[in-house]
């Protein structure tokens, strides 16, 4: 059982700000029923694939955060339907939502009628600007993706390279750090809940939480009065803190206080450049002589040998592609590769696992996403293939 094996979740989100909020849950052992709207979450459809689109149920971004959910369909706009659902909600510990605010209000179904049908009701929800409830603005009702809360919150302002163009991260961080504030919201919600039998609205907006991701640029600004941009892999206040070019990829190495400052100049046989600028503030005020230096050293060596004469002295690790994350034995030892069924393929595939561990109700993911109202004979006592016959 997993620790949250106690909580119903009604989760009505799609994409991948509210999916994986729910996912984190799902993983902790939490009973997630997906409502889907017609013809399901928009993402069932998006790629990779392992073979053929037409043959296996979803794609991979569906899979990996969807992952030990349940799945009914549900139409809003037909009042069985929204009678089907509030009898979920009426079940229900927690309900979870991404859409534009005033949406649910649209169908009779905002947080003040559902806490009439369910009084201790956590409803939790996940916008771009936030709800009206918590602090209402005129950018409410917007939509919003995870390139806009980047662009807006800072993080493409400070990211890139110097003389290049605001660029966004890799990874969906507006989406995914917004979700999983907002699963500690509900688990704060939780909590308060055992403690006083009340339930409450929990809000996390997607531009809000990028403000809090970019904190750094924050403080900078009010300290200095400066705004930061674009260092590259360089930190501000750190040297050297950067990703240097190696014979065959690139390696990071960290050395910014004074001992580990020694112990990389030792390594590379310049116990000059130690002797020489042995505080932070000189190496910060000589930092693109020194890092020439350092980038002139990097060069002459593989990852691996660079990785290799600073291990146990100096922090530094190689850059690594997918690839190499997958042969990581690490990787392995701590089950963050995740094998699951492919519906429609004849293989399984890996997903990524949970980074939380427990002793005692360890999170997983609790097998495959589901398919499109998979589970409506189990949650509702009827059965989809007729359901869709009648129809």
């Amino acid at each position: 059982m997993g620790a949250l094996s106690n909580l119903r979740v009604v989760d009505l989100t799609q994409v991948l700000a509210g999916p994986y909020c729910t996912m984190l849950l799902a993983d902790l052992g939490a009973d997630v029923v997906k409502i889907e709207r017609p013809g399901g979450d928009m993402i069932r459809s998006n790629p990779p694939f392992v073979d053929d689109p037409d043959e296996e149920a979803y794609g991979g971004y569906f899979q990996s955060v969807n992952r030990g959910k349940k799945s009914i369909e549900l139409n809003f706009r037909e009042e069985e339907d929204r009678e089907d659902f509030l009898s979920l909600v009426e079940e229900a510990d927690i309900v979870v939502e991404n859409y534009r605010s005033g949406t649910m209000e649209k169908y009779g179904l905002g947080y003040e009628t559902l806490k009439e049908h369910n009084d201790d009701l956590i409803y939790s929800s996940i916008r771009g600007f936030g709800d009206p409830r918590t602090g209402e603005t005129d950018r409410q009702g917007q939509p919003s993706f995870d390139l806009i809360a980047q662009a807006l919150g800072g993080v493409m302002e400070t990211t890139g390279q110097p003389d290049g163009p605001p660029t966004k991260t890799g990874p969906g961080v507006g989406d995914l750090f917004t979700a999983t504030l907002n699963c500690i919201g509900i688990l704060a919600a939780v909590n308060h809940r055992e403690q006083t039998g009340e339930g409450q609205y929990v809000d996390t907006a997607m531009y809000d939480s990028m403000i809090s991701f970019t904190e750094r640029a924050i403080y900078q600004q009010s300290y200095s009065g400066e705004s930061p941009t674009r260092r590259g892999n360089s930190h501000p206040t750190l040297f050297p803190y950067d990703a240097f070019e190696t014979e065959d990829g690139y390696a990071v190495i960290a050395a910014f206080n004074n001992n580990h400052w020694a112990e990389l100049c030792d390594v590379m046989g310049r116990e000059d450049l130690a002797e020489e600028y042995p505080t932070t503030p000189e190496r910060l005020e000589n930092r693109e002589a020194l890092r020439a230096e350092i980038a002139d050293w990097a060069l002459e060596q593989t990852n691996d040998e660079l990785v290799g004469r600073l291990e146990g002295r100096v922090p530094a690790a190689p850059v690594q592609t997918t690839e190499e994350i997958f042969d990581d034995p690490h990787i392995h030892a701590r089950d963050m590769l995740v094998p699951v069924e492919q519906p429609g393929a004849d293989r399984d595939v890996e997903i990524a696992g949970n980074p939380i561990k427990m002793s005692e109700t360890n999170p997983e993911p609790r097998g495959r996403a589901p398919l499109l109202d998979e589970h409506r004979e189990e949650l509702l006592g009827e059965d989809a293939d007729a359901e869709t016959a009648d129809d």
